[in-house]
């Protein structure tokens, strides 16, 4: 496999984005993944920071992982991806002086783009899971990071959650985070294609779309003439590992009681997802 320079993968991936063609995602998660998806012709790779929890941690989402341990995921990917890479660095992990680190590692790790979301995380006492940053700050972490950017081709693509927001005010930050430099729009939480519309009515940049393979956001066609370039369906093929793994190691053990449990229900019971939700409602009075 030819492996291209960071700077011509980010090249590519630029290249991708002003197209009008909607592309949708494969899921890496270590070099041998990210290896995969290139030979089976994927244009563009993502990098979930749920992924990275539960691979480095063996924990759930929930801003658990240090930028460090995230990383250093990425360097290992990007040490070998002949596609380019999308790092979920999830709120740039602090303030905006915190995000300015978090551009100039991942910038070296190899990413080609990277998403940075308004969600107040680590959530905070009594708080809300959903709960976002103001405008205001969510477009200073934007400023912050395209100062700290050495490679004006690695794209920073800000990330908002469709689905805790009116719609007013998805538009508004939206409209925001372009006018303040994004490089794209990264959408979660949209219910179907008439609530993306009315979203990407007046925005210039390319959007990407977090579907979670909502059927109702499953027209390819009609996302590109909506402005989306990229569409991320989850981590399907970190899930079929993870079910694979717990299927080859029973069958070692001849242990022939199966639990029944689905993919991500495997997940859930050995990230310990039910100890998590137990200490956020004891500790930080949040119904995880």
């Amino acid at each position: 496999m030819h492996k291209a320079s960071h700077h011509e993968l980010r090249t590519t991936l630029r290249a991708l984005l002003a197209r009008h063609t909607c592309l949708r995602t494969a899921s890496v998660f270590d070099p041998l993944s990210a290896r995969i998806a290139a030979d089976l012709g994927f244009e563009v790779g993502i990098l979930g920071g749920s992924v990275v929890s539960l691979q480095v941690l063996g924990a759930p989402d929930i801003a658990q992982v240090s930028l460090g341990e995230f990383v250093e995921q990425a360097t290992r990917i990007g040490r070998v991806a002949c596609l380019p890479v999308i790092a979920d660095a999830d709120h740039g992990y602090g303030n905006a002086l915190n995000v300015m680190r978090t551009v100039q590692e991942l910038e070296r790790a190899g990413v080609a783009a990277l998403t940075l979301e308004d969600t107040l995380l680590p959530v905070r006492f009594d708080g809300h899971p959903f709960e976002l940053i103001s405008v205001e700050e969510g477009v200073g972490k934007l400023r912050a990071a395209r100062q700290a950017r050495d490679d004006n081709t690695l794209a920073l693509i800000a990330r908002t959650h469709a689905g805790a927001q009116p719609l007013a005010e998805v538009i508004r930050r939206t409209r925001a985070y372009q006018d303040a430099g994004a490089d794209g729009i990264c959408l979660v939480g949209v219910q179907d294609l008439d609530h993306l519309a009315a979203i990407a009515e007046g925005l210039s940049v390319p959007v990407m779309l977090v579907t979670y393979g909502n059927p109702a956001l499953g027209d390819d066609r009609r996302l590109a003439e909506l402005g989306v370039r990229i569409a991320v369906d989850g981590h399907g093929a970190y899930l079929a590992a993870v079910e694979a793994t717990y299927h080859s190691l029973r069958e070692q053990r001849a242990k022939a009681c199966d639990t029944g449990l689905n993919a991500s229900q495997l997940v859930a019971r050995f990230s310990a997802a039910d100890d998590y939700r137990r200490w956020a409602r004891d500790y930080l009075n949040v119904q995880a």
